[in-house]
């Protein structure tokens, strides 16, 4: 067992694993900390499974300081959990211990304007799980969600604890972009930019509401998964001069694009892959090449009447219709997981995120005893 790692067994009464952010850009720590208590209006949760996302490895990096949305030190990381329900506030009316729940990652306060109007994903009170320093995360044995009468929602039976982490924040992001925002139906073509976690499942989710596929990367094995996941059209972005002139020349120009990487790039394969009258909508944030900053081409949005839109995460009175998704296996999000691992391997597989040396989805599974790795 590597030094500062501890079996279970280790821990003393009130303790528990987890995966700290030390030092950006320096190696996660597994170690013990306090475990949770619940607040008046939260429930302690013990993690089934936690999905591991390209954004924990921005988190570590120490990404965001330029939209004042850098993670600190000392966060617990970790944001696309599922578990069991084991201590409850006394303030919470709808969830009770032993309810199996999944949590958004943007845990929002319920009162503010933009919650009242139905947009839990941008609550202006909101915290982060796993990013904010009021939200420890759920690399960890347990976590704690708080106001869990708006941020805990009920996990049917019938989906398993690696395709609910598998949701995590990567279908919902791509089910709010392409059903919300872009209003994604049957005869549309969509091209996927990127097909990291959040591009595969935007394939999945844009072939079930009906859309035809294209799917660009610049990786073989990505572009195979696509493929079998249902893209009509695979485009190896590394082979060809213009990928967007590509996709046009494949399909006439797309109805949708999404860009799920987040780069001056790969947005604007999405914008330029177009035809008259169409949506971009990012979802991929940014890193320290563009910092935020990515120049598009105005004038043609202008001319052809495009819509450039974001989107973030999906509010929870939203998961019902996913979870039918999953329940009709329109979609499978536990086609995309590729491996499952311990706690203790979550720094070396973040940061293999550097090299882009990972592929589809990647859960723990494993939060006690030593570590281990295994491929599933």
């Amino acid at each position: 067992m590597p030094p500062g790692e501890l079996s279970s067994g280790d821990l003393s009464p009130g303790e528990m694993r987890a995966v700290v952010l030390e030092e950006h850009g320096e190696p996660l720590a597994v170690r013990d900390v306090a475990a949770p208590s619940p607040d008046p209006d939260g429930v302690v949760v013990e993690t089934e499974a936690c999905g591991i996302c390209r954004s924990d490895w921005h988190a570590w990096q120490g990404h965001g300081d330029w939209v004042d949305d850098r993670v600190p030190t000392g966060m617990i990381l970790g944001h696309e959990p599922v578990g069991v329900v084991r201590e409850v506030g006394a303030d919470v009316a709808t969830v009770a211990a032993g309810d199996r729940v999944v949590v958004p990652f943007n845990l929002a306060d319920g009162v503010c304007p933009a919650c009242r109007s139905g947009r839990t994903n941008y609550c202006e009170g909101a915290t982060a799980l796993g990013f904010g320093p009021d939200a420890p995360g759920a690399f960890a044995e347990r976590f704690h969600v708080p106001r869990a009468d708006v941020n805990a929602v009920a996990l049917p039976e019938a989906i398993s604890s690696v395709a609910a982490a598998s949701l995590g924040c990567r279908f919902v992001t791509a089910f709010e972009a392409l059903d919300a925002v872009a209003d994604v139906g049957g005869g549309d073509v969509v091209t996927v930019v990127g097909c990291g976690g959040v591009g595969l499942s935007a394939v999945q989710v844009a072939t079930a509401l009906g859309a035809s596929v294209v799917a660009v990367d610049v990786r073989e094995e990505p572009l195979e998964m696509a493929d079998g996941m249902g893209a009509d059209w695979t485009v190896d972005a590394s082979a060809v001069d213009d990928p967007a002139a590509r996709v046009r020349e494949l399909t006439g120009g797309a109805d949708v694009s999404v860009d799920a990487l987040g780069s001056s790039e790969t947005a604007r394969t999405g914008v330029d892959s177009l035809a008259s009258g169409g949506t971009h909508v990012q979802v991929g944030l940014t890193g320290d090449d563009d910092r935020g900053e990515i120049a598009l081409p105005m004038d043609t949005v202008v001319q052809d009447g495009l819509t450039v839109a974001g989107s973030r995460g999906m509010p929870p009175v939203r998961y019902d219709a996913l979870f039918e998704l999953v329940r009709t296996g329109r979609v499978d999000p536990e086609a995309l997981v590729t491996r499952t691992v311990a706690l203790g391997d979550v720094p070396d597989r973040i940061a293999a995120m550097s090299e882009f040396d990972t592929v589809g989805i990647e859960v723990v599974t494993e939060f006690g005893g030593d570590r281990s790795e295994h491929a599933k």
